[in-house]
């Protein structure tokens, strides 16, 4: 399916909304309803607004979004709401002790979901993002995100440089 490309003057050739259920229904330019859409982020971490796609309950895509953050206020609520719904990473906002230098390590952290304690198994659960990001996979394969390693208090950083 061929969708326009949405900028700031122009209206993608689709239109979302929910159903009873409150699944995510497309209604393409033929009017087709497609039900039980799903957004997906190209680049979830490095372009959170750019590229996503709309994909089927077949698994195929029905939509290309260029820019999420230029799509009309009410798509774009209704895909930053269904997005918000299945993703979960914790933006890590101070990191208050280690157990150990060494990995294994018990960190305990506040993050923007509060408190939590994580363990590194291994310095390579630590992945370099573009800019000053980090992204941080702990034992049970959850994600954590450093937005700006830079931007941590003076104690978080001197605890998180030791790891890189």
């Amino acid at each position: 399916m061929n969708v326009q490309t949405p900028t700031a003057s122009a209206t993608p050739d689709f239109q979302l909304e929910r159903d009873p259920h409150g699944a995510l229904v497309m209604i393409d330019a033929e009017g087709l309803r497609h039900e039980g859409v799903l957004p997906v982020r190209a680049f979830p971490l490095s372009g959170p607004t750019e590229g996503l796609s709309l994909v089927g309950a077949d698994g195929h895509e029905r939509a290309w979004i260029d820019r999420v953050d230029q799509l009309p206020a009410v798509q774009r609520s209704l895909i930053e709401e269904e997005l918000a719904q299945r993703e979960f990473v914790p933006v890590i906002q101070r990191i208050r002790s280690v157990s150990t230098f060494a990995t294994p390590s018990v960190w305990q952290v506040d993050t923007d979901r509060g408190a939590t304690e994580l363990l590194l198994e291994a310095e390579e659960a630590i992945r370099r993002l573009p800019g000053s990001a980090l992204l941080i996979t702990d034992s049970h394969g959850l994600l954590y995100q450093v937005r700006d390693r830079f931007g941590l208090d003076r104690g978080s950083r001197k605890l998180l440089e030791r790891f890189l």
